[in-house]
């Protein structure tokens, strides 16, 4: 039997694929034209391909110099957040009966509803005397803020997976740390590629924390940069939005190529 069309789902895709893509689209667009063209209307497409517009964002945000910043702040959180987030989560998950460890968990769901802009005072002041107001200072807290959310999930994931196996590993001979890394972290993959995915893009993508710690103009990353075309009196568009372009590229690429793993991994991990 033929299945009926559902339009009213149908609408509201198209109209929900359009508020994502017109943004896009519009900038596109001005990164494309001159200023001229955008004084005669913003909306319409350029006539002209004015590429010299990118080879102009790059020398005035010295973005090879951001871009290699970004990509090591990123790398590097990631790496460790995954090393460390899971590591954590599985202590709590396998020892949920005793107080400490289930106060623990409970204390790590409640970061998650403490806004950044409270602790975002005292973490300058701690930082700055410190000396950690630099990139492997910025790197650490990544990996601390991941905790609430990532420690969440995993904790889920794991709780899911059954005990027998790590008994049969003791039985075997492993000791607790040989049993995690030989058969739990591989057993983590999906929710893994999950939290690495959305690490990496609110990594990536971060724009306060860098600006409130970093404070030397080569530390800079990608979306600090972008201040360069914040004039006092004017903005330069056209190089603001090619700039952007170059800045959004790398993490477009990844979240097309890697966009299957984040619903795999949160559904994997949300049945026990």
């Amino acid at each position: 039997m033929k299945k009926s069309s559902n339009w009213p789902a149908t609408i509201l895709i198209a109209l929900g694929s359009l508020l994502i893509l017109f943004p896009l689209y519009m900038t596109i667009a001005i990164a494309l034209k001159n200023p001229e063209e955008m004084a005669q209307s913003i909306f319409s497409l350029p006539t002209g391909l004015h590429f010299e517009n990118f080879a102009n964002a790059i020398k005035a945000t010295n973005f090879f110099n951001a871009l290699g910043n970004s990509a090591t702040i990123t790398i590097t959180s990631v790496v460790f957040i995954l090393l460390t987030n899971s590591m954590v989560a599985y202590a709590i998950a396998r020892n949920m009966n005793r107080k400490f460890f289930k106060a623990l968990y409970f204390y790590f769901i409640s970061a998650m509803f403490i806004p950044f802009q409270i602790i975002m005072l005292p973490v300058v002041k701690v930082t700055t005397d410190l000396h950690m107001n630099n990139i492997l200072g910025l790197i650490i807290l990544y990996i601390v803020y991941g905790l609430a959310f990532n420690v969440f999930v995993y904790t889920g994931y794991i709780r899911s997976i059954p005990y027998e196996l790590e008994e049969a590993a003791t039985v075997d001979g492993a000791t607790t740390f040989g049993t995690f890394w030989k058969i739990i972290f591989p057993l983590l993959a999906p929710v893994s590629a999950t939290i690495g995915i959305l690490s990496c893009l609110s990594t990536w993508n971060d724009f306060m924390l860098p600006l409130i710690l970093l404070g030397d103009q080569d530390s800079y990353t990608l979306p600090l940069v972008q201040y360069v075309f914040q004039g006092q009196f004017s903005t330069d568009f056209n190089l603001a939005f090619a700039s952007y372009l170059l800045a959004l590229s790398p993490m477009l690429v990844v979240y097309l190529f890697a966009q299957k793993w984040i619903i795999s991994g949160l559904t994997s991990g949300s049945i026990k």
